[in-house]
């Protein structure tokens, strides 16, 4: 009966292990839910719209859906976002295999790649780079506040060589879609 009850007890500790947040996490992406949800909704509508034809058209066999599966996995990897959440001096993402982290308070370099999808590459002097959309820190202003704390503490250590105009972009940003969100909470838009 001892027994029993301390399986039953390690069970539950488990259960809520996975729930409990990553220790020193204090700001985290909170739209990631909702962007991972739509990836998997989007992999499972293209497997199942591609299986559905084949199946129409009389030629589905097992051969034939495991490819579809396929597809339909491959699209779920390449929309799924990266997890991003920061701490006090750091700031991480974490995709599928591999978390990056960087130390916000030691880094180097900011540079913002622009392209199709526009990149903060942020790098720190342990030669750590993460890469993250800087949308992320517009919808996310608590992330946005511990990576401009950390980066405050570098620049005043005289180790932010290149990037400061970047970051002050991306502030200046990040402050008018908050002060647009106010106006509109209070209708003085």
């Amino acid at each position: 009966m001892g027994r029993r009850l301390t399986e039953r007890a390690r069970a539950r500790t488990r259960g809520t292990a996975a729930r409990r947040p990553h220790p020193g996490v204090l700001a985290r992406d909170g739209g990631w839910r909702r962007e991972a949800r739509a990836a998997w909704c989007w992999g499972a509508a293209l497997g199942g719209v591609l299986a559905v034809a084949d199946l129409a058209r009389g030629s589905l066999d097992w051969p034939r859906a495991g490819c579809w599966t396929a597809i339909a996995a491959a699209l779920v990897v390449v929309l799924r976002p990266a997890r991003i959440t920061a701490g006090d001096g750091w700031l991480a993402t974490r995709g599928l295999l591999r978390e990056r982290r960087v130390r916000t308070d030691l880094l180097t370099r900011v540079l913002r790649a622009d392209g199709v999808a526009p990149r903060l590459v942020l790098r720190d002097v342990g030669g750590n780079r993460v890469e993250l959309d800087p949308r992320v820190l517009r919808a996310n202003p608590l992330l946005w506040h511990q990576l401009d704390a950390g980066a405050r503490r570098a620049r005043e250590r005289g180790l932010l060589r290149e990037g400061a105009a970047v970051l002050e972009a991306v502030g200046e940003q990040v402050d008018g879609e908050g002060a647009r969100a106010v106006f509109r909470a209070s209708g003085l838009e």
